[in-house]
């Protein structure tokens, strides 16, 4: 299903496309802007304090902050009692601290550093820390520190600002949230061309979580064919693409069912190997309040038996702001920033309402191994209170077929998210 609805926006939309001419949305719907922490550390519209911010001799420096309280209940049938033993519960996701600035240098050169405490290990961690330099001369910019790999939009985004209550099971299995490496990041603006080149290796991540390899090598090409300036419109196309080695040469992949508390629903168990390649394509376009889009993915092992496994898995998300905000589109990043409310109810409006149907199909099973299948429908809702204050609500209708067993889910969640 997101495989075709990729290949209808592809197709569909080729007049409209043509008609378009790139630039800036005066209403802000469309980001040129770019920083070492984008997509993590996004400063909100409105400027509630002054004292979090610092303009020194060497660097500006801004202290930002994130934090996602979760609660998830569940409904199940005698199946799925087989498969897991499900009890509610209301937890911390995590906590980060976000510092970020710009050097006062000719060049343009910025900075960010993260510090999160994870709820489920209770540690804390450095997340997306590094120093970003712009290059005009290669029409771009590299990263050199620890970053998202920028496979995906929806996966380069801090999951913070997604539209749905976690991103898909595909995404989290295949691609560690972090890397510690370097980054080109350029964009070509006549024929609004973004591309992603990352190298990462775990020399000096061996022991972090997200280090499942020993090095990988990611490619990320974005067509932007329509950025309409009057229309609030964007269409938004990518291919992408990974090469890893796996740490240990052993791969486990594996995934939550769209529940940070739950267990893993999918699970391969560990797999030897030393080679792992993947591929992605996706498609979003927004016209104003609604967005439309989908994303899939395939995983192929070199199993050290000979086996060639392949796990494949993605969803697709319609979403609907009734209250007429637009989420804006980063160009530079290729991704969709935050919503913003044009008035919150803090001066008196109703904030932003984000209404969204997101359905997610994942299949982990191929040949001798079994990781399951997994399908899940989940209409949700956001209450963009204001820049600083969110509250989502989410219902999931699920099926996991696994081990001869198809077990029905149903999951009832609530996040809390404040960020500034």
């Amino acid at each position: 299903m997101a495989l075709g609805l990729s290949a209808i926006f592809a197709i569909a939309i080729p007049g409209a496309a043509r008609a378009q001419v790139a630039g800036t949305v005066p209403s802000g719907s469309i980001d040129t802007t770019s920083a070492a922490g984008d997509g993590d550390a996004q400063e909100p519209k409105r400027k509630l304090v002054k004292w979090n911010e610092y303009d020194g001799p060497i660097t500006t420096l801004r202290l930002g902050y994130g934090l996602a309280i979760d609660y998830v209940g569940y409904s199940q049938d005698d199946e799925s009692k087989q498969q897991f033993r499900l009890t509610p519960e209301l937890g911390l996701r995590d906590f980060r601290l976000l510092l970020k600035g710009k050097f006062k240098t000719k060049r343009n050169i910025t900075w960010c550093v993260g510090y999160m405490y994870d709820g489920a290990e209770e540690q804390w961690f450095f997340r997306q820390t590094g120093i970003q330099v712009d290059v005009p001369e290669v029409s771009g910019r590299f990263f050199v520190g620890r970053t998202k790999e920028g496979y995906s939009a929806v996966k380069v985004m801090t999951g913070y600002y997604i539209w749905n209550v976690e991103r898909s099971q595909s995404l989290d299995a295949f691609v560690p949230i972090l890397g510690d490496g370097i980054k080109y990041m350029g964009y070509f603006k006549k024929p609004r061309l973004y591309l992603n080149l990352g190298y990462y290796d775990d020399a000096t991540s061996e022991d972090e979580k997200f280090a499942i390899y020993d090095h990988q090598f990611i490619p990320r090409l974005v067509w932007q064919p329509i950025l309409s300036e009057s229309g609030d419109q964007v269409l938004h196309i990518g291919v992408m693409g990974r090469e890893a080695k796996p740490d240990n040469d052993a791969l486990r992949v594996k995934s939550k069912p769209g529940a940070f508390h739950a267990p893993n629903f999918l699970d391969t168990g560990s797999i030897p190997s030393d080679h792992v390649t993947g591929e992605g394509i996706e498609a979003w376009y927004r016209k104003g309040p609604w967005m439309v889009g989908s994303e899939y993915n395939w995983e192929h092992l070199d199993a050290l038996n000979g086996d060639h496994p392949t796990f494949r898995g993605g969803n697709a998300s319609v979403t609907w702001i009734p209250t007429g905000e637009t989420r804006p589109y980063n160009v530079k990043g290729a991704y969709f920033d935050a919503v913003s409310p044009k008035k919150s109810v803090f001066e008196g409006g109703p904030g932003a309402v984000e209404l969204i149907l997101d359905m997610t199909y994942n299949d982990f099973d191929s040949g001798s191994y079994l990781g399951g299948k997994f399908w899940r429908l989940t209409p949700m809702a956001y209450w963009h209170m204001a820049d600083i204050l969110h509250l989502g609500f989410a219902y999931g209708y699920s099926k996991l077929d696994r081990f001869g067993t198809k077990g029905t889910t149903q999951f009832f969640q609530f996040r809390f998210l404040t960020y500034y």
